[in-house]
């Protein structure tokens, strides 16, 4: 409710209501026409105190900065989406390697044993 959110973040109902004129918040209504708030709303207004106390923002500069945070939340769901597609056609079009037959580096022959060769060593001087 508005009361307790002004209480909560130090606001007038009055400026929550202002900031509902102008776009900036909107809340839902109740049955009663009382308007709700959801941690969404809270989240939003905090970021507009934020930007207005701290930073000096106007409410028009509140205003575009919030829509392009909004417009660049939707890019970025739009790269994630791009990015699991393509994730997903090249799953579908890489196929895993067979083990290959005779193409390794040394050729083994069955029945052969591997034998290490023994590594120089360096005499000391003393």
């Amino acid at each position: 409710m508005i009361s307790s959110v002004a209480i909560q973040y130090e606001v007038h109902p009055q400026t929550l209501r202002l900031y509902e004129r102008e776009g900036l918040l909107k809340p839902s209504r109740s049955d009663g026409n009382t308007r709700l708030y959801t941690d969404e709303d809270l989240e939003r207004l905090e970021v507009i105190l934020k930007l207005t106390r701290e930073l000096g923002v106007n409410l028009a500069g509140v205003e575009i900065i919030l829509n392009m945070r909004e417009k660049m939340e939707e890019m970025q769901r739009q790269i994630e989406q791009f990015v699991a597609s393509l994730n997903q056609e090249l799953a579908q079009h890489t196929r895993p390697a067979a083990p290959a037959q005779n193409q390794s580096l040394v050729p083994v022959v069955k029945g052969a044993a591997i034998v290490p060769v023994a590594a120089k060593t360096r005499r000391r001087k003393a």
